[in-house]
């Protein structure tokens, strides 16, 4: 083939354009003894493709079988939930002395809330009823009737 055809093929091959038949006319001319100087470099190219596409692994790979503790694990998890539902559900738990407490402690939350909503409700009517005295002024003003 001629040499204009081959740099053809050699650029169109660096721009990922060539067919399969065109790679074979490539490596088949790289293959020959006779290449010019300016080609050498695709010949080593082109003849590490060709022996790299022999090349084959012969070790067997040794995989070791994975045993599964799925079993201990439901196991544990099992045991796990049991003994947490029986502290849970357990009468004797909590001694009387801290229910009281604990009772204490809501009513106390309970009245602190209460006082909140409370003053909470109070400055949202004096708010309301500034807001309202702001309207009246502003119909004045703009001499809007509504």
């Amino acid at each position: 083939m001629e040499l204009s055809n081959i740099e053809k093929l050699i650029e169109k091959y660096e721009n990922a354009e060539t067919s399969l038949q065109e790679e074979q006319v490539l490596k088949a001319f790289f293959q020959q003894d006779a290449v010019p100087a300016h080609l050498l470099e695709y010949k080593t190219m082109f003849n590490y493709f060709e022996q790299s596409s022999t090349e084959r692994y012969t070790k067997s790979i040794q995989l070791k079988p994975r045993k599964s503790n799925w079993k201990w694990l439901s196991i544990a998890a099992t045991v796990a939930l049991l003994v947490s539902i029986y502290t849970i559900n357990s009468p004797g738990t909590i001694s009387e002395s801290e229910r009281q407490e604990a009772q204490l402690a809501f009513q106390e939350t309970q009245k602190a809330f209460q006082l909140i909503s409370q003053n909470l409700n109070k400055g949202n009517t004096v708010a309301f009823a500034g807001l309202q005295e702001f309207g009246k002024a502003q119909n004045k003003v703009f001499k809007t009737n509504k």
